[in-house]
């Protein structure tokens, strides 16, 4: 049965696990998944020995082959694997760089001291709805900032454009659609649920625990539209207008 998400959300974390003989941090990657009628779904939690480009092709092959569909936007961090993989199984789709580690990224090459005026600035570049308003914003402080903090700005300018992805989606979405917020809160319970094990004795145990804490911290999801998806379809259907 096929089943159309819009938005896909995508990270991992990283936990120890026993592994032949030998403790090592096995990456767990995680898909939520939005769906037509605008409910939030975990899709998939799986292990892996690393964020390689072949562990997402795989997730997201094994996603299609349970017949995902329909994806829009895939949602999360700056990973080449993840976005080559995204590329190759779901050409049609856009990707969103997170906001919120993108941000991250730019204040990493301001002074301490600096950060928090330099935030407020980012921050206003981020909540603007249209994309001539976040654009001016952002030469803006390119202007401002290029002679002090020149590094900052070049990691700006050049991850913009990905990180300004979600202003091709309706007004109503984009707080969602910017960041992997809903992901990373899901993937902290796990953690918080998880410490006490330490160590994990295989990558069974880790998947078997996660995939539990994860399905109850969400039991709520199969109650609560996340969106409204109307403005979507409305967007999608809208005829496109022809000059003469």
């Amino acid at each position: 049965m096929e089943l159309a998400y819009p938005y896909l959300y995508l990270d991992a974390a990283y936990f120890k696990v026993n592994w032949g003989g030998r403790v090592v941090d096995l990456a767990l990657l995680v898909a939520v998944g939005v769906n037509a009628e605008g409910y939030r779904e975990v899709l998939v939690v799986e292990p892996a020995g690393g964020e390689r480009k072949e562990a997402w092709r795989n997730l997201l092959k094994g996603l299609v082959e349970r017949g995902l569909r329909g994806v829009r936007l895939v949602i999360s961090d700056d990973h080449p694997s993840i976005r080559q993989a995204v590329m190759a199984e779901l050409p049609g789709a856009s990707w969103q760089r997170c906001v919120v580690h993108f941000m991250r990224n730019v204040l990493a090459h301001v002074p301490q001291s600096e950060r928090g005026v330099v935030a407020e600035e980012l921050q206003e570049v981020f909540v603007a709805r249209r994309r001539g308003t976040a654009e001016s914003l952002a030469r803006g402080f390119v202007e401002r900032y290029q002679d002090r903090y020149r590094r900052a700005v070049e990691v700006f300018a050049q991850g913009l454009g990905e990180a300004l992805t979600y202003l091709d989606f309706p007004g109503v979405h984009q707080r969602h659609i910017k960041s992997t917020n809903v992901l990373e809160r899901l993937i902290r319970e796990v953690k918080r649920r998880t410490r006490v094990v330490g160590v994990f004795p295989g990558e069974g145990s880790l998947v078997n625990l996660a995939t539990v804490v994860m399905l109850r911290a969400t039991e709520d999801w199969a109650f609560r539209r996340y969106l409204d998806m109307g403005p979507l379809w409305a967007a999608e259907e809208k005829p496109t207008k022809i000059a003469t």
